[in-house]
């Protein structure tokens, strides 16, 4: 396979938490293009995660799937050691795990119910993860760690939802640069906050979101998780080597 020379991520070893489906899937099969090794993750799905990683070994990568509830705080460093023993090492690691609130069985749960499960899965998780992996990656000469935020966390949304989201991804980007520090220079943390991308939630919204979408959005789009997934993959790479605490917002123009 031949792979541009530009972001090429040839020769790295990536994880990706929660990549069976929507972003974190796209992630893992733009490293892959790039070049990249990459573990699959996965929390109750396995056929889901094994299928993705057959998917990525035809682009000539290795690519393993591990299953893991990262929800679940004790799992975590068992978790970190598997991926970094499958991979023999990890240069990158993706945070993009969390809990579908919009249309999976959590949608149902009460408020406060649904705070737990994302400082569960979202907060907690991208926080040990993120110190557990960062730590070997000093240890081990360096590595980029990157998360996921949220477009309007810090100017605010209406609803439930927006309430808990802005809470919880405020709470990841706000991580994200305290991290950078921490972990500098040999380690770059870095968050992409998303606006409007048409994954599950978006492919079923009806009519009334579809337009604020596009009112909302200069570029008159939905974004895809292909959007996301470049913009990790640049992140990822060699040529963004001087950026690090920084969110970069991937939201078609939308004011912040």
């Amino acid at each position: 396979m031949n792979v541009s020379e530009f972001a090429n991520l040839s020769g790295l070893r990536a994880v990706v938490t929660g990549s069976t489906s929507g972003i974190g899937r796209a992630i893992a099969f733009e490293f892959v293009k790039a070049g990249s090794d990459v573990v699959i993750h996965g929390t109750h799905r396995r056929e889901a995660a094994e299928s993705v990683a057959t998917e990525l070994r035809l682009f000539g990568s290795r690519a393993f799937a591990v299953m893991a509830d990262v929800g679940e705080q004790d799992s975590l460093p068992a978790f970190v050691e598997r991926c970094w023993t499958d991979l023999g090492g990890i240069d990158i690691w993706v945070n993009n795990a969390g809990v579908d609130l919009l249309t999976g069985d959590a949608a149902k749960l009460e408020f406060a119910d649904k705070l737990q499960r994302l400082y569960e899965v979202d907060v907690r998780s991208t926080l040990l993860l993120s110190r557990l992996v960062g730590q070997r990656m000093v240890a081990a000469g360096g590595g980029v760690i990157l998360n996921i935020g949220w477009d309007q966390a810090e100017r605010g949304m209406e609803g439930d939802s927006g309430e808990l989201f802005a809470a919880s991804k405020s709470a990841i980007m706000g991580f994200t640069r305290s991290l950078a520090v921490s972990l500098a220079p040999s380690v770059r943390v870095n968050c992409i906050a998303p606006g409007w991308i048409r994954t599950k939630w978006g492919d079923g919204a009806n009519e009334v979101w579809q337009q604020r979408v596009l009112r909302e959005t200069p570029l008159k789009r939905w974004g895809t998780p292909e959007d996301i997934a470049a913009v990790a993959r640049f992140l990822a790479s060699r040529e963004a080597s001087y950026l690090t605490g920084q969110v970069i917002y991937v939201n078609g123009g939308a004011q912040r």
